[in-house]
């Protein structure tokens, strides 16, 4: 788990063998990059938010992992130290071009452009959150697919399919290995605001999950938007880092609209573009 402070709110995120040091670490970089006085989903808002998202994604390429077999930066990744340098790499006239360069160790070396489609929604993740008349709060993000697994004869167990979420390649942050738990994207998160209220969040989506709860927390929490309308706005989605799941493809530079599904009341489909 990882809780940092935000304009008097606590966030508090799953730890590095999830993404949820990304989600904090794009919404503590944004704020470094400025937020007041944007239009909602004006042009230098969505800027900032994708510039703001691609860091955090590349920075999750770099150095999350399964904690029990890696050392992962976290504290160190959501530094003052370390966001005010990518905050520093910024441009307001330019998107970076491919997948910003690692701060903090050597990265994991040059990435293979995917050449098809985007990254397909595999309808295998669903998310639930409660709030019971104490106060007390549940988020979780169940998500592991079964029509697409095979089945061990004789007695019906379907294996998990996400051990297709480790790197096959060892050196890799998340590289398969024994006992080594893949890096997952299922991310249920929580915000206690600066009032004394509670905010479970989450969504299905992939790599699109803590993108779209980024801009559903700020919805809320910057733009003074009521939950139904926070979810119901339109978002964007970047895709310019190595997907979570095999072949794990990367898109730096694409501009088409795809649908993305990141909901936590329902909705199925919602356009992105990505950059």
């Amino acid at each position: 788990m990882v809780r940092r402070r935000w304009r008097g709110h606590e966030i508090i995120a799953c730890g590095p063998w999830c993404q949820g040091p990304a989600l904090i670490e794009a919404l503590l970089l944004l704020e470094k990059l400025g937020l007041d006085g944007l239009a909602h989903n004006g042009t230098d808002y969505l800027h900032r938010l994708t510039e703001a998202l691609k860091v955090a994604m590349a920075d999750r390429e770099y150095h999350f992992a399964d904690p029990a077999f890696a050392e992962v930066p976290v504290d160190a990744l959501l530094s003052e130290a370390h966001l005010a340098a990518r905050a520093r790499a910024f441009r307001e006239e330019a998107a970076h071009p491919d997948m910003p360069p690692p701060l903090l160790g050597q990265g994991t070396g040059p990435q293979a452009q995917g050449h098809g489609g985007l990254p397909g929604i595999e309808p295998d993740t669903s998310y639930v959150a409660v709030v019971d008349r104490w106060g007390n709060a549940f988020s979780a993000t169940p998500s592991d697919g079964s029509w697409n697994a095979p089945v061990v004869p004789g007695l019906g167990i379907v294996p998990s399919c996400r051990g297709s979420q480790s790197r096959p390649d060892p050196a890799h942050p998340s590289g398969v290995g024994p006992g080594r738990r893949p890096r997952l994207t299922p991310n249920p998160a929580m915000a206690v605001t600066r009032e004394g209220g509670v905010m479970p969040f989450g969504t299905p989506g992939g790599d699109v999950q803590i993108q779209a709860m980024l801009q559903v927390l700020l919805n809320i929490l910057h733009f003074g938007m009521e939950p139904q309308a926070a979810v119901e706005a339109p978002r964007i989605a970047s895709y310019a880092f190595p997907s979570s799941f095999a072949p794990y493809e990367y898109y730096p530079r694409r501009r088409p609209w795809n649908p993305a599904s990141p909901s936590r009341c329902g909705r199925r489909w919602q356009r992105a573009v990505t950059r």
